[in-house]
């Protein structure tokens, strides 16, 4: 199979945001160095069609692009040599599979080949979730990941005692990341779905994860409101920091007080109550 490569050079600071907004595109693998951002593309994917989605990202990170075609990439070794181990303290580690255990430890440790599904801890956003979960009390309680990607989130929250958690994301490849990551991390009592929000179960949740982006949390906060126990919390992200004065009157419109929130190189997280 032959493949495009699209070359993003951007201002170094703004690497990792960018590399974020191209993670939700459907690039097969990313390599980086300071300022550049290597992403591949089957050449079977409409390039029109990405041109499309990525002259919607240039306004927010300004980057120049060049595209080249080639041939016979060796998916395995660009993607193993892209994907470096997360540790967010002492809390928690994210590796893939040939990675070696953290040395020391860390308290909850994560295997995660995410493939083509986002969350990998690389990304502000992520990385923001956990540190918020880090000082969360989530053994017993029921926990609902909305967009899970690798599924990431959710394991964590399984290993941190959850009773009982779903999670759904709408694409079909980070379903089935997110059933491998789940067994290669041996938990359980994780329900899986495929689809929107809709084919998720209607019941009460004591805590949910949404960490997506600022149009699907916006067009969600109705729902997850209906789908949370009184005084339940919702911790939101995937949002940057010019977008909070619209997610605020979002928030209180839909019944949420906000109760903190943590931003990283402007990428923010917020924890939510429900009134």
């Amino acid at each position: 199979m032959a493949f495009i490569k699209y070359q993003f050079d951007c201002a170094p600071e703004l690497a990792d945001a960018l590399l974020g907004l191209l993670s939700e595109l459907p690039f097969d693998s990313f390599q980086e160095e300071p300022g550049c951002i290597q992403a591949y593309l089957a050449d079977t994917y409409s390039e029109s069609e990405m041109r499309t989605q990525l002259d919607e990202i240039q306004p927010i990170i300004p980057f120049q692009l060049k595209v080249e075609e080639m041939e016979n990439v060796n998916w395995n070794a660009v993607w193993e040599s892209s994907f470096k181990p997360v540790q967010i303290g002492t809390f928690c580690g994210i590796r893939a599979s040939f990675h070696p255990v953290f040395d020391p430890p860390v308290q909850y440790e994560i295997l995660i080949d995410p493939k083509m599904a986002f969350g990998t801890g690389h990304h502000e956003t992520t990385a923001l979730v956990i540190g918020m979960m880090e000082s969360m009390d989530i053994a017993g309680k029921q926990v609902f990941d909305y967009g899970c990607g690798t599924g990431i989130l959710a394991i964590l929250a399984k290993m941190m005692g959850a009773d009982q958690l779903d999670a759904v994301d709408i694409e079909e490849a980070a379903y089935e990341n997110t059933l491998e990551n789940v067994l290669n991390n041996g938990v359980s009592d994780i329900t899986v779905f495929q689809g929107d929000i809709s084919v998720v179960p209607d019941k009460a949740y004591d805590l949910i994860l949404a960490n997506i982006n600022r149009n699907v949390i916006l067009q969600s906060l109705a729902e997850l409101a209906k789908r949370l126990k009184p005084e339940g919390q919702l911790i939101i992200s995937g949002f940057l920091k010019a977008d909070v004065p619209m997610m605020e009157e979002a928030i209180l419109q839909n019944g949420f007080q906000r109760k903190r929130t943590e931003e990283n190189n402007n990428w923010i997280s917020m924890e939510l109550i429900r009134n």
